[in-house]
This record gives structure tokens, C-alpha cells and sequence, in this order.
């Protein structure tokens, strides 16, 4: 997303902080999926104050702004042992240059609808997470833009379709494929009202919604509103010692049982 959207991606932030006030936590590493340079890692910083934040960057800034944000990087990168992972990066190889079992918390806030495939993020999200540690995100459902697709038939318009279609029953259920616990999913409609339909149209493809920008005769007969279908869900990383269940039952891994001594009694 660009920086025309940024308000959106700070407000949706801010929601799922919320949502984490009733949460009890202990928290020293936060992967934070993406970063929107001076925005989301001051939130979390605020929130979990000591913890070390590990950032998958995406960065839309240029001169002194971009400087100042990659010093602060290479500062807290060698005094608070903080990492930094190129979003591009991540896209590509849909690898997160993390280890095993090294963070607490993955907050992802509008990701996943550009992925084509959001399972081999959740299951890069519970490779990371270490027991007990809790997955939260949000994403654009499929019922995005649902003005603008209604239209599809009748006007020359060049639309593309998010790349996840998923919507919230699905990520609930691949959740639980992947071996999380108790996930919680919800999902709220965000109507958004324009002065004119150039401004929509900005902020469509800013959402990835466009192929093309329409000409400005066809502008003239679009609605001035875009409905946004925001999902949030949050899930836990519980019980990763035991082997994937099969049939509804869960194996103990061998290395996990130990033979109780007399000192274990004592």
C-alpha cells in the first residue's frame, strides 16, 4: 500500500491495539509484518515497552526522513539487539529470516489480501512464534471495493481482484489446520465517502484494486464511496511440542517425556 492510504493503515493499527488491551502477555520479541516507517513499531514500542522489535519493513520515505528512519534502525539493530527484514524480500521468497521459536508476538496489519497464498504465512508465523505466543492481524476481505465489481459489467473498467479471496471462515479454519489455538475472527464494514470520484479512485489503487486508472469521462459516472471489509483475527501457539495431530488426535513428541526422579518429587 502506499502512502495515500497510510491514515488507514495507522487507524486499523490503533483497532487492533485495542483489541489487545484485554490480552495478558509477556512479551520480549514482537515481529511486526509490516512496518510503515514511523508508525506501527512507535505503537508497539509504547504498548510493550523493553521488548525488541524485529520489522519487516515497508519503506515509502525518501531523503531526510529516510535517513533519519535508517539510523534509528542501525541504533536499536546493535544497542537493542533488533532486526530489520526487507518487505520485498519476504514477498518473494515468502521466507521470514528469522529462527525458530524467537519472537512472542506477530503483529500483521493489512498483509494478507496480498498474499496468494496466506497459508505459508501462518505457517512461517508459527515457525517464529515461541510457546505460548500469540499471532494478530488484519486483512481486506473479499467484499472490498464491492462497489466498483458491481459495476464490472457495465463499465469499462480495469479491476483486479485482491490476492487472497479469503475471507474469515477461511483463515479461521487454516488457523486451525496449522495447529494454533483458539483462534478468534471478526470482521467489520468501513464505508468511505468522497467529494469526488478521483479521490476514490486514489485510494482503490492505492488498495490494489486497479489495474488501470478509468479515463476521466468514465470517472464521471463512479460512486463516490468504497467499502472497505476489514478482518481481524488473533490466535495462539500453544502446544508446539506436540507432533501434528492426525485424526482429530495429538501425538506427544518422545523427546518431550523424561523419566521422573526422586529429585523431581522433592
Amino acid at each position: 500500500m502506499t502512502q495515500s492510504i497510510r491514515w488507514l493503515q495507522r487507524e486499523i493499527a490503533d483497532r487492533m491495539l485495542q483489541k489487545l488491551d484485554i490480552v495478558k502477555l509477556a512479551v520480549r520479541d514482537i515481529l511486526l509484518i509490516p512496518d510503515f516507517p514511523g508508525e506501527h513499531g512507535a505503537l508497539l514500542r509504547k504498548r510493550f515497552p523493553g521488548a525488541a522489535l524485529h520489522g519487516v519493513f515497508a519503506e515509502d520515505l525518501s531523503g531526510l526522513a529516510a535517513l533519519r528512519f535508517r539510523l534509528g534502525q542501525k541504533f536499536r539493530r546493535v544497542f537493542r539487539g533488533e532486526s530489520s527484514i526487507d518487505l520485498e524480500s519476504f514477498l518473494r521468497t515468502g521466507r521470514l529470516e528469522l529462527p525458530d521459536n524467537s519472537v512472542d508476538l506477530v503483529f500483521s496489519d493489512l498483509l494478507l489480501q496480498d498474499l496468494p497464498q496466506p497459508q505459508l504465512f501462518l505457517k512461517e508465523c508459527w515457525r517464529v512464534l515461541r510457546e505460548g505466543g500469540l499471532l494478530t492481524f488484519s486483512y481486506l476481505g473479499p467484499d472490498t471495493g464491492k462497489e466498483l465489481f458491481a459495476l464490472e459489467a457495465s463499465r469499462p473498467l480495469s479491476l483486479k481482484r485482491l490476492a487472497s479471496p479469503w475471507d474469515m471462515h477461511d483463515i479461521g479454519d487454516v488457523l486451525l489446520g496449522e495447529r494454533f489455538s483458539d483462534p478468534v475472527m471478526d470482521m467489520e464494514f468501513i464505508t468511505l465517502d468522497y467529494e469526488s470520484a478521483t479521490l476514490m479512485l486514489s485510494d482503490a489503487d492505492a488498495l490494489g484494486l486497479l489495474e488501470v486508472l478509468p479515463s476521466a469521462n468514465d470517472e464521471q459516472q463512479l460512486p463516490k464511496k468504497l467499502t472497505l471489509e476489514l478482518v481481524y483475527g488473533h490466535a495462539w501457539a500453544i502446544g508446539k511440542h506436540l507432533a501434528k495431530a492426525q485424526n482429530q488426535v495429538a501425538y506427544i513428541d518422545p523427546n518431550q517425556i523424561k523419566r521422573k526422579t526422586s529429585s523431581d518429587s522433592a
